[in-house]
């Protein structure tokens, strides 16, 4: 399991414009590269990321081998009701990471 930081508010206002932030820790691993000993190092990327907001999805992004270790992601939603948010990594050799979150709108 990945280590994650999220950062969202844990009460907003119903219809406020709620920022999110995510940042995983993962070393993103190219396949390009070579180890000690002169093998190849296999890709092992995130290659999805997908915010689902009560049920439903809210942002995803799908990820290449440019994108730097431990990806950072910011992103807007509108407050719509109090729900649960569910944060879901998913990397090149299946493993899966899922993070979830309470957004109460008073």
């Amino acid at each position: 399991m990945s280590i994650t930081r999220i950062v969202v508010p844990t009460e907003v206002k119903a219809g406020a414009i709620v920022e999110i932030k995510t940042l995983i820790r993962h070393e993103m691993e190219t396949g390009h590269r070579r180890d000690n000993f002169g093998k190849p190092i296999p890709r092992d990327i995130i290659h999805s990321f997908v915010v689902t907001y009560s049920g439903e999805e809210i942002f995803r992004a799908e990820l290449f081998p440019g994108v730097a270790a431990n990806p950072y992601f910011a992103f807007t939603t509108i407050a719509t009701g109090t729900g649960e948010l569910v944060f879901t990594w998913t990397d090149d050799t299946g493993r899966q990471t899922v993070e979830k979150r309470m957004l109460k709108v008073v």
